[in-house]
């Protein structure tokens, strides 16, 4: 048989050794945890994505405040959105009830909406942001791994055909071409997680900036209480975005 007919991943298994597929092994859990949160995060982007199209046009079309919270009571919010709706009203509620009896809700009723929303927006943030720091860091690092492998290959290659005495290029080539395959391996993973970080940063980009003004505008129409049918919000009138940016 020709021995380039035996040249190949499965004789690059056989001849390297703990070392290299030690890494190997690495890169192939790189690339399974990647794959893992690209798919993941891609699935759960969609559905909030619809999600939160259905909720703020039925929000806006909504009679009033209180229809929205009926609305999510009923349907527990599971998407960033309806989640910062419902615990602003519900902040409201709670603040026009039992008032400042803790430090938690020391201050005006405004000032304790603030929080609230901000709390809701920081956990909707670290929501976004996971898997995130994974992706990261196997687009940054698979390369190097897939590199160090490819070093360790060829100076085995180079080491084994010292020791046979066989220097020629065809009796090289083969064996430190089978070493690039760990480079290859590396730049297989780490692509897909860089386009894949990137296009979750600005998406997520994107949602937060939407997000940050629906905030607004919540804490604008729950400030003026114009359109709250029931019970009175509690807020305290005044200047809504002047006093959410002070917030901030």
């Amino acid at each position: 048989m020709d021995t380039s007919e035996t040249l190949g991943l499965a004789h690059f298994f056989a001849q390297t050794d703990t070392v290299g597929k030690a890494l190997f092994a690495t890169l192939a859990a790189m690339s399974i945890a990647s794959w893992y949160f690209i798919i993941v995060k891609s699935l759960q982007a969609l559905i909030a994505r619809r999600r939160s199209t259905r909720f703020l046009e039925n929000f806006w079309n909504s009679a009033s405040l209180a229809a929205v919270e009926r609305q999510l009571g009923k349907r527990h919010p599971n998407e960033p959105f309806s989640h910062l709706a419902y615990h602003a009203l519900l902040s409201c509620r709670h603040h026009a009830k039992h008032g400042a009896d803790r430090l938690n809700e020391a201050g005006s009723a405004a000032e304790f909406l603030t929080r609230s929303i901000r709390r809701v927006i920081d956990e909707e943030t670290a929501g976004l942001e996971w898997g995130l720091s994974v992706l990261a860091s196997v687009a940054s690092t698979a390369p190097f791994i897939g590199l160090f492998g490819t070093v360790w290959g060829v100076y085995h290659a180079l080491i084994n055909i010292g020791m046979s005495g066989q220097g020629t290029l065809d009796k090289i080539a083969g064996p430190v071409g089978e070493a690039l395959i760990m480079t290859g391996a590396g730049l297989a993973v780490a692509i897909p997680s860089v386009l894949a970080y990137n296009a979750f940063a600005r998406s997520n980009r994107l949602v937060l900036a939407k997000l940050d003004a629906f905030a607004h505008d919540v804490f604008a129409v729950l400030s003026t209480g114009a359109h709250f049918a029931g019970p009175p919000a509690g807020v305290a009138t005044g200047p809504a975005s002047e006093a959410f940016a002070g917030g901030a």
